[in-house]
């Protein structure tokens, strides 16, 4: 799981603008890295273009995958992640930085005559090393994690049960001292739980 842009791009106009971005480029050879961040921001924009106000979306090139959210104000957020990036994970983060971005930065400031080019947004840096692992990063995720284990431990308890419910009924059969009355009474007591078996 990769978390390779983060952006917010203006996209009420076009073509759109980029306001501010953050890059990790480091599983990019040296002499490549800059042609991959070129793609990035162009089809960062593209992407932004084609996202309405109040839309969410994820868009998948290649490898990659792009995440949108586009707000009334005028911009989009951008996430570019490999494919095993979950989305739920990215649609929270871009949620968060775009409404950093627009409480430091509000739309007066980006729109209207003369609109300013580039802004600083330095907690990029920090969302994009933070977020690198979604699991650490998320509360959601650890608890979908955790939730995970404990239903794995549950299955295993309920397998050790039905296997053990099994060598019950191996070891009634193979009685000879219980009574054919005791021998019923299990069988239709077995019959009245068996609404309860779980799968």
């Amino acid at each position: 799981m990769k978390l390779f842009y983060i952006g917010i791009i203006k996209n009420e106009d076009r073509p759109a603008q980029e306001l501010c971005c953050e890059k990790d480029l480091t599983s990019y050879s040296r002499f490549t890295r800059e042609n991959y961040g070129e793609f990035m921001s162009v089809f960062s924009k593209t992407v932004a273009e084609r996202t309405r106000p109040g839309q969410r979306q994820d868009v998948e090139e290649k490898s990659y995958t792009f995440h949108a959210y586009g707000r009334t104000e005028g911009v989009a957020g951008i996430i570019i992640s490999d494919h095993d990036y979950p989305a739920l994970v990215a649609h929270q983060l871009l949620s968060k930085v775009v409404d950093e971005f627009l409480s430091k930065h509000p739309r007066s400031s980006f729109s209207g005559p003369t609109p300013q080019s580039t802004f600083s947004f330095p907690e990029l840096k920090e969302y994009i090393t933070k977020y690198q692992d979604p699991q650490q990063a998320d509360s959601i995720m650890k608890i979908q994690r955790e939730l995970d284990e404990t239903k794995i431990v549950l299955h295993k308890t309920i397998e050790s049960v039905l296997e053990r419910g099994e060598k019950i009924d191996t070891l009634v059969q193979k009685s000879d001292g219980l009574s054919a009355q005791s021998k019923m009474f299990y069988t239709q007591a077995k019959k009245q739980n068996s609404c309860c078996v779980v799968m």
